[in-house]
């Protein structure tokens, strides 16, 4: 499929995960890349809109619009972002992330300090980490799908971060959006063209999970319908409320940053 006319000459770029497919199903010439990274050629110009991270968005607020109604979110278990670990969860005094892990790596400092008392610090990840039980390891996307089918069965745990922030909050919780840079033109037409292909990537999970090569249909189609949700409504908006509030007493990012600017 050949890209809408709104989105014709964009420099877009979205991360390299099965949970984002439906929402460039059908779009070419994607630049894929980590999450940190796709913020980083947001911010410096190179890209005029990304699915990104939304640890960058609350972070610098007034850099981007928002397209509403879209996103990669969770409303209990996601599946793709946990803490491995081997013993009690409440008794890790160390975990070990990738620091490209923007959002999820916050979202761990958010969940450690609510529900864990804070014991927990976060380090670079450490090979062989997991042989001290009072040491877990964050992981998340493809990785973490990859690592859990491989270790589900070997006594390993997983403390999944979308239903620990559920269970704590009651609300979903928010990993990805679309924004787009300020002053590009149409900003409307563009906003509705990802919602249509959002649409039409979601009417399509059952082809995104057959095409799937790296974790076979029945895995990636139970994760992106149970697993996954595309939307961003009311709820969805007080949960990214509610992280950015959780983010602004911890200090991680700025308090009154301005109001989140949807199209």
């Amino acid at each position: 499929m050949s890209r809408p006319d709104a989105l014709a000459g964009l420099r877009i770029g979205c991360v390299q995960y099965l949970n984002s497919r439906p929402l460039i199903h059908g779009l070419d010439e994607v630049v894929l890349a980590h999450p940190s990274e796709l913020a980083a050629r947001l911010r410096s110009g190179e890209l005029d809109a990304a699915l990104v991270p939304v640890f960058e968005l609350l972070r610098s607020p007034l850099d981007y619009l928002l397209v509403d109604g879209v996103a990669i979110a969770s409303r209990g278990p996601v599946y793709s972002v946990f803490v491995a670990h081997r013993g009690p969860v409440e008794e890790l005094r160390v975990v070990t992330a990738d620091p490209a892990s923007l959002t999820s790596i916050h979202l761990f400092r958010v969940l450690s300090a609510g529900v864990l008392g804070g014991m927990a610090s976060l380090v670079p990840e450490t090979p062989g980490a997991l042989a001290d039980p009072r040491t877990g390891r964050l992981l998340i996307g493809n990785q973490a799908i990859q690592y859990r089918v491989q270790h589900e069965s070997g006594g390993e745990l997983f403390w999944d971060l979308g239903e620990a922030w559920t269970r704590w909050t009651g609300l979903p919780f928010v990993y990805a959006v679309w924004v787009l840079r300020r002053g590009l033109p149409r900003v409307r037409s563009v906003a509705d063209a990802f919602r249509k292909v959002a649409s039409d990537g979601r009417g399509a999970l059952a082809r995104i999970a057959r095409e799937d090569t790296e974790f076979g249909e029945a895995l990636a189609l139970r994760y992106l319908r149970e697993n996954i949700c595309f939307d961003l409504g009311a709820e969805e908006r007080q949960g990214l409320e509610r992280f950015r509030s959780e983010l602004w007493k911890g200090g991680m990012v700025e308090e009154g940053g301005g109001p989140l600017d949807f199209v």
